[in-house]
């Protein structure tokens, strides 16, 4: 029995899931500030990478650099689902009792993890955002859209939604259990997060620029995302559309007293600017009450198709092998993968291995 219990792999304490698209340029300086901040923790721990379908050298740089760093775990999407899927994918797969989420780009510092679980573990807090205190690095349109962006869902919302809070954040394991739970499929954790009202703290830090390649969150993706935000947690626009209709009418009622004017006074040919406005404003106001509409219904769409939001291609904890049919839906659930599987980390990479791993590295990035 003593044996047994030797090679029983200890549990993990601490998951770092980390949604990657296109990122071969960032790896490198990624990987040698991130691994000694968790080496240094002194607690099991895993690195879950979730290669979001990368077209570049992603996959093969994270294959070399898991050759010397056994507690790097790489789950393959079969396509690039979006970054909320991907994160959506780390989350549903990672085992350890708190887990940490955070962007590949180092423009949220690795170094601040310890400080989150330390913060987490002495006030038993479920949830500990990492807070952007200090964007100087951002654009100052960046800035003034991130601003206005938090300034509009924290009033949809409400103020438990922390301001310039992104996906950087440790959960407890009860609290990513609970996200699991939820059926939403186009998630959006920064409103979803908040909403569970878990014991919640901060850690503050200031948001260095990329140190290479290029933002996955062009302006297209910041308007989705704001889209998703607002119809996925709030039933105001609805309501907005509702106002701008009773508006409308009310235009309607003052401009048919002015035609009845007019024709009384037999002033009507001076009336088509006000007839031109008029129509022009009714049907902007249409367009925008029915674009509303539009994008409830799309949700209520997709909720009713109940497609995964990402299918799992491959996944190093079972072995390495391909999960033809391994899937992840909005509830967290996985076929064909044992989603709760751990990795025993050995005691160290066996020697030689991490040089052979930078020179795989280096050779990739060079390219043949």
């Amino acid at each position: 029995m003593a044996e047994a219990s030797k090679t029983t792999a200890a549990p993990t304490v601490l998951s770092v899931v980390i949604p990657m698209y296109n990122e071969e340029e960032v790896l490198p300086a990624l990987v040698s500030r991130l691994r000694p901040v968790l080496s240094g923790l002194g607690v099991e721990h895993e690195v879950v990478a979730v290669d979001d379908g990368s077209t570049d050298r992603t996959a093969e740089l994270l294959a070399a650099f898991r050759l010397g760093w056994p507690q790097l775990r790489v789950i393959g999407l079969r396509r690039n689902s979006g970054h909320q899927a991907a994160l959506t994918a780390g989350l549903d797969r990672a085992v350890g009792a708190y887990v940490v989420s955070i962007d590949a780009d180092l423009q949220d510092p690795p170094e601040k993890i310890p400080d989150m679980l330390a913060l987490a573990r002495a006030e038993s807090l479920d949830i500990v955002y990492g807070i952007r205190a200090d964007r100087a690095s951002d654009t100052g349109f960046k800035r003034w859209t991130a601003g206005l962006y938090y300034r509009l869902v924290r009033r949809l919302a409400g103020p438990s939604v922390p301001a310039h809070a992104g996906d950087f954040r440790l959960l407890s394991r009860a609290a990513v259990d609970a996200l699991k739970a939820l059926p939403d499929q186009q998630r959006v954790y920064r409103l979803l997060v908040p909403w569970l009202g878990f014991p919640s703290g901060q850690v503050t830090y200031e948001r260095a620029p990329r140190p290479a390649g290029q933002s996955k969150y062009p302006l297209g993706r910041m308007i989705r995302l704001a889209v998703d935000s607002v119809t996925g947690f709030s039933a105001a626009p609805l309501r907005i559309a509702t106002w701008l209709g009773g508006f409308a009418f009310l235009v309607c009622l003052g401009l048919m007293v002015y035609t009845l004017s007019a024709h009384a006074f037999q002033h009507t040919v001076p009336g088509w600017t006000s007839l031109f406005i008029g129509v022009l404003f009714i049907g902007a106001v249409q367009l925008v009450c029915v674009g509303l509409l539009g994008e409830y219904v799309g949700r209520i769409y997709t909720a009713v198709q109940n497609r995964p939001t990402y299918f799992i291609g491959h996944d190093t904890a079972a072995g390495g092998q391909d999960t033809a049919v391994g899937t992840g839906t909005g509830t967290g659930t996985g076929i064909g993968t044992d989603a709760g599987a751990s990795v025993p980390s050995p005691a160290g990479p066996p020697a030689g291995s991490e040089d052979a791993a930078t020179r795989v590295a280096q050779g990739l990035r060079q390219g043949s």
